[in-house]
């Protein structure tokens, strides 16, 4: 197992995760690690591992050069079956239960701490990242291993369902049941809306690989989505991720099945109220900033919100000091 050249090229490798047995029946499962190798000029006071969300995969370089500048050596994971780890064969990703991914999470951790030993560690997650995380926070807590981990910056977690109350519980019931006999089953979700905003294909200013997250998305499957739900059940029971939040979104939503304007400058993937209200479960400290006009992912938005978004991280990590500058 050693660091190999990343697509990202120059100052970006990555390291494939050997997770054993696919707990889902498919194959071996990996995960990828890619870290942004730090220069000779760069002090390295933390480290960050970050975490992508649905229909995504680690390419943010802007992201990761803002926190090496900060003095964050920077790490971001694939997930099993996601981006750079999605294997022949394997349902893009797929998990019966998020709490597989915490195989992935705890090895890029050790690897991580044994690359910078004795570095805090801040966990940056993404959309169904933000959910992914803070779970296994709350376990790591619940098991009494807390440390190395001091900070939690989530960007648009997904929190709940979208939708009105009185569908979501039908659905959900309906989803237990269906998960138990086609959990493989694909549910028509797809929408290009959010992709075209993003991508330099249509209005966004991002060239990455459309293999890897394609601009409509991949299928949502029954059983992911039966997972996701028992996340979001067990996130409202209340948890504790052990240290300080960050939690950043956008001011608004819409949803069209159009491109507009409007769709540049507003989360068209969540529902941001249900993000505000479910951010306090959490537990501990927990800051949630609105970032006028942004993406559903905070750091990909037009360059007035992405601005905002980097001077929220900013005086968040300048208030935590010495995890900071």
């Amino acid at each position: 197992m050693s660091w190999q050249p990343d697509v990202l090229g120059d100052g970006y490798e990555q390291l494939a995760l050997d997770l054993g047995p696919d707990p889902d029946g498919e194959g071996d499962a990996a995960a990828v690690l890619v870290r942004r190798t730090t220069k000779p000029d760069e002090a390295v006071k933390g480290a960050v591992l970050y975490v992508h969300g649905f229909s995504d995969y680690f390419f943010q370089t802007e992201l990761a050069d803002f926190f090496a500048e900060r003095g964050h050596a920077f790490f971001g994971l694939d997930l099993r079956k996601c981006g750079r780890a999605r294997r022949d064969g394997q349902t893009a990703h797929y998990a019966a239960d998020l709490e597989h991914y915490d195989a992935e999470l705890e090895q890029s951790l050790a690897l991580i701490s044994a690359a910078h030993p004795d570095a805090p560690v801040t966990v940056v997650a993404h959309s169904t990242g933000g959910l992914i995380t803070p779970l296994w926070l709350d376990r790591r807590r619940r098991a009494g291993r807390v440390a190395p981990v001091t900070g939690l910056v989530l960007n648009s977690p997904w929190f709940d369902l979208q939708g009105k109350p009185v569908m979501r519980g039908p659905f959900t019931q309906a989803l237990r049941v269906l998960a138990r006999v086609q959990p493989f089953r694909d549910l028509d979700l797809s929408d290009s809306v959010y992709g075209r905003s993003l991508h330099i294909s249509g209005t966004g200013e991002w060239d990455y690989d459309v293999a890897l997250k394609p601009l409509e998305g991949f299928p949502v499957t029954v059983g992911w989505l039966n997972a996701v739900r028992r996340g979001h059940a067990r996130l409202h029971q209340g948890l504790d991720v052990g240290v300080p939040s960050l939690v950043v979104r956008s001011d608004k939503t819409h949803y069209s099945r159009t491109h507009s304007d409007a769709s540049d400058r507003a989360d068209t993937v969540l529902d941001v109220r249900q993000i505000a209200r479910w951010a306090g479960c959490l537990g501990g400290q927990t800051t949630v900033v609105p970032i006028p006009d942004a993406r559903h992912d905070v750091f990909l938005s037009l360059a007035e919100p992405r601005r905002l978004a980097y001077e929220a991280v900013d005086a968040w990590l300048d208030a935590r000091t010495p995890v900071g500058r």
